[in-house]
């Protein structure tokens, strides 16, 4: 099971995550959605499409822009549409 922890608190888990590029990107069911605050920062990647980010405030702390996921991939990457990967201190554990 894949956890991702910030602030020594469990902020996704789950068995269905999908490895692209190194980071685990987890089931947008797999979030505990009351940690994620939508984020106004947006990537594009050459391949995978435009990223979307979510800030994490866990105990009255703010990450900003931790996270982030492909709400519309190009095709080469629709397996992982809606999955949210972390950076920025977010510790995965596979």
């Amino acid at each position: 099971m894949a956890k991702a922890m910030w602030e020594n608190t469990i902020v996704a888990e789950s068995n269905q995550t999908i490895e692209v590029e190194g980071n685990q990107y987890f089931p947008p069911d797999a979030i505990k959605s009351e940690f994620f605050k939508p984020s106004q920062n947006q990537t594009v990647c050459p391949w995978k499409g435009t990223a979307s980010y979510y800030s994490l405030e866990v105990n009255g702390k703010r990450n900003e822009s931790a996270a982030w996921f492909y709400p519309e991939p190009k095709s080469a990457a629709s397996q992982i549409k809606g999955y949210v990967a972390f950076w920025k201190g977010v510790r995965v554990e596979k």
